[in-house]
Parts: structure tokens; C-alpha cells; sequence
């Protein structure tokens, strides 16, 4: 785009959604609602936004990391009262605006991108999108005249029941020529509910003989406006099937699609395989040649290359290239499973690195803790981290065995090459090659090694 600036309306109050909330800050996919059109903005290359937000809502834009300029409009008077709020900072800055409603998380960048080809090519005054059948009740229904002509939009609310049908809708997203649009926005009256209409500047338009074009979509959902908690479930589910069709197209197989649940921000790589009843949350970033699921949940995670998540929940944890987790673990943050580490079920890790190579195959608890490379960590292994007030760290050296069922209260240290017996409570340091048995463990000898085959 070449001197365009986009405006996102988002001082509406949202009183359907029943939140405290603001409506824009709820969640979708992982994101803020409000981030979706200021991205498809910002990816279509617009040269300025500028969010309008009520004084309530003042800090939407810390929602997000692009840079914009936020207005305030100080009294809910209207869309077009809202728009007028930003030529405070926009006028004579751009040559053509867009104009998008907060709330349409579902237009794409390539749709902004048309609609500003054919409004720049037809030289029209004020461009607008369109879509029939109307993806949602209650939006402002598009007026042709006998020409085929856009000659006004009716709001629902200001409509009346022998207005004709008209399943053409508009859905809030519009591109304006600058100039145009700042001479003829002050000349907007007001409706009966006192409220001044965006919508009001289609009619002055083909009142003046003014150019109005319009683009029809292919895909009407890309204006479906979110006012209600329905509409945003509805919203939520369109823009799902879109991520997982784009990592479907970028090699990823996935055996149930209906049944796996990928945020915006998710990344994965080729050859991955999920199974059924998987959700990749927030954040993540999954490797190649991966296989997640089924049932397991990975949010705000670093996956490695040929790992295996089965049936486990992994929170902020990093794994590293062929790590094996599940079933029933559950890796919370701060977990840092190095290469080849293997954690099977049951098993619970905060806080904590496992050393390449290093195993914990049944179920135990590992808070707080460093442990080494090689590592055996026995059945019921539990890392005793509080004392009531304070976290302590444990740490378990290179090559150590950890009986079954033994119990390190920290703060505790075994060496390299040790060892527990089953049943442990380790309560001091255990040296290097040591071997510690018995309720309180006490050194009784040097860890012997089993002899080779």
C-alpha cells in the first residue's frame, strides 16, 4: 500500500458480552480479540493506525506490540463521531483511510489489500465491504438502486419493518479518500437516537453523484462482528479451521482436525504428527518429525525436533530434540528436558533441568531441581523442595541412580555416580560414587556398578 493509514474503531461499550472485561481484550485463539484487525492492518501495510478507544478503555493498545497512536472519543456518540475523533491526528497525513470495527477479527490482509486496488482504480470516494447472505442478525443492510448502485445502508436499529429485504450487509470495514471523507464527515447529522453514523457518509456520497464501490465477498464470515459470546465462539471456530488448514498446507498431519486446537501464535514444523484431543497453546513452537497426543495440552512451549507428548500437559517447558513424554505427565514452568531425556508416566517436573539421556519412567516428583546427564530416576523418586516457608534446590549429578521410592529433601546434593537404595530419605549430601540406604539415608559403602554383558 502507498500512503494509506488505517483506523480501528474500538470505543464501543460491548454490554452483550457481559464482562468485565473490555469486549476487545477478550481472548481468541490465544490472542486479544482486538489484535486481529490491527494486524491484518498492519500486515497489509498501512502506514499509520490509529485505535479510537472510549476513556475506559485507554490502554487497548498495550495489547499489542505494533506501533499505533490511540485517540479518545470521550462520549459514545456514533461510528462516525468515533472516526472524526481520529482526523484530529490523521488529517492530511494519508491519502486514502481504511476504516475497520474493532470487533472483526476475521478480515484478511489479502481483502484489505483488494479493496484498496479497486477503490485506488475506480477512483470512488468511499469503498465499503459487503457480503450476502449476512454471517450474523443485526448488521446494516446494503441499499441498491435501480441501477445496481449503492445508495445507502440502514442500521438495524434505525430500520423499520416495511423496509425491504436486502440480504446484502455491510459489515464495517471501508476505504475512504481522504480529502472526501474530512470535508464531509462534519456535515454528518445526527440519527433519532442521537448517535452520528459512519454509515451516514454511503448516502451523502451518492447524493453528491460521488463514487461508492463496493467489494463482495467470497467469504461472507470475514465480517461477522462479535457483540455477543455466541458470536465469539462462532468467530473462534472459523479462524481454527484457517490455522489448521495453513499448517496442514505447511506438512503437518493431522489425524482428527475437528479435535485439535492451535492458537494464532503456534508454530510447527514439518512431518508433525497430532492425534486427536491436542491442543498447542500460546506461544509454542513444536519441531519436525514430532508426534503430540493424543489428549495432551502443550501451552507456551519449546518442543525439539522427534519428540513424543502423549496424554500430558507441558506449561512453559522446553524440550530438546528427541525427548519422550507421557502418558500423564505433567511438565510445568521451568521445565528444561535436554536430549534424549525420557519422562514417562505420571511423572511431574517444575522448575527443573534433566541432563541428556536421562530417565524417569514411572511416576515422582522433580521440583526445583538440577539433575545431571545419564541419570536414573527411580519409581516414586520425590525431590522434597519446601520446607513450609522456602523453595530449596536439589541437585543430582551425572550418571547417579536413584533407588525407587527415595525421598531428597533439599537443600541436597548427590554426586556424581551415586547412588539410593529403595526407600531412601536423603537428608545430606551424598559424595560422588556414594551409596546412600536407610530412613534417614546414611553412606554405608561405594556404589558398585553393575559388571557389563
Amino acid at each position: 500500500m502507498t500512503n494509506c493509514a488505517g483506523v480501528v474503531l474500538a470505543a464501543g461499550k460491548g454490554t452483550r458480552m457481559k464482562s468485565k472485561v473490555p469486549k476487545l481484550m477478550l481472548p481468541m485463539c490465544g490472542r486479544e480479540l482486538l489484535s486481529f484487525p490491527l494486524e491484518a492492518l498492519a500486515e497489509a501495510g498501512v502506514d499509520q493506525i490509529v485505535l479510537v478507544v472510549s476513556r475506559d478503555g485507554s490502554g487497548l493498545d498495550h495489547s499489542t506490540d505494533m506501533t499505533i497512536q490511540s485517540v479518545i472519543q470521550e462520549q459514545p456518540l456514533g461510528t462516525g463521531h468515533a472516526l472524526d475523533c481520529a482526523s484530529r491526528v490523521l488529517h492530511g497525513q494519508a491519502d486514502h483511510i481504511l476504516v475497520l470495527n474493532g470487533d472483526l477479527p476475521l478480515v484478511r490482509t489479502s481483502t484489505l489489500d483488494r479493496m484498496l486496488s479497486q477503490h485506488i482504480a475506480q477512483k470512488a470516494s468511499v469503498t465499503l465491504l459487503t457480503a450476502a447472505p449476512s454471517p450474523a442478525a443485526g448488521m446494516g443492510r446494503v441499499l441498491r438502486d435501480a441501477e445496481g448502485n449503492i445508495c445507502d445502508i440502514v442500521e438495524t436499529r434505525d430500520s423499520s419493518e416495511a423496509d425491504p429485504g436486502n440480504w446484502e450487509c455491510n459489515g464495517g470495514a471501508y476505504c475512504f479518500e481522504a480529502s472526501w471523507l474530512w470535508e464531509n464527515l462534519p456535515k454528518v447529522q445526527p440519527s433519532a437516537s442521537g448517535e452520528i453514523y459512519l454509515t451516514s457518509l454511503i448516502s451523502s456520497a451518492y447524493g453528491q453523484g460521488a463514487g461508492v464501490g463496493s467489494l463482495l465477498l467470497d467469504e461472507p464470515t470475514e465480517l461477522l462482528g462479535i457483540n455477543t459470546r455466541y458470536q465469539l465462539a462462532l468467530a473462534e471456530e472459523v479462524m481454527r479451521e484457517r490455522i489448521r488448514l495453513h499448517w496442514m498446507d505447511e506438512g503437518v498431519t493431522m489425524i482428527d482436525p475437528r479435535t485439535t486446537f492451535l492458537d494464532a501464535d503456534v508454530r510447527l514444523g514439518q512431518d508433525t504428527v497430532i492425534y486427536p484431543n491436542t491442543m498447542v497453546l500460546g506461544k509454542s513452537n513444536v519441531g519436525e518429525d514430532c508426534t503430540l497426543g493424543p489428549g495432551s495440552t502443550i501451552r507456551d512451549s519449546q518442543v525439539g525436533d522427534r519428540c513424543r507428548v502423549v496424554a500430558s500437559f507441558l506449561t512453559e517447558a522446553t524440550l530438546e530434540s528427541g525427548v519422550s513424554v507421557g502418558p500423564y505427565c505433567h511438565l510445568r514452568p521451568g521445565t528444561y528436558l535436554e536430549e534424549g531425556v525420557h519422562v514417562g508416566t505420571f511423572a511431574e517436573i517444575k522448575n527443573s533441568r534433566l541432563g541428556q539421556g536421562t530417565a524417569m519412567g514411572h511416576f515422582g516428583y522433580i521440583g526445583d531441581a538440577t539433575v545431571g546427564e545419564g541419570v536414573n530416576l527411580g519409581a516414586g523418586t520425590v525431590t522434597c523442595n519446601y520446607d513450609g516457608e522456602s523453595k530449596h534446590r536439589t541437585t543430582i549429578g551425572d550418571e547417579a541412580f536413584i533407588g525407587s521410592d527415595t525421598m531428597l529433601v533439599a537443600p541436597v546434593e548427590v554426586g556424581p555416580g551415586a547412588a539410593t537404595g529403595a526407600g531412601a530419605v536423603v537428608t545430606h549430601d551424598v559424595p560422588p560414587s556414594g551409596l546412600a540406604v536407610g530412613v534417614p539415608a546414611r553412606i554405608v559403602g561405594t556404589r558398585k556398578k553393575p559388571a557389563g554383558p
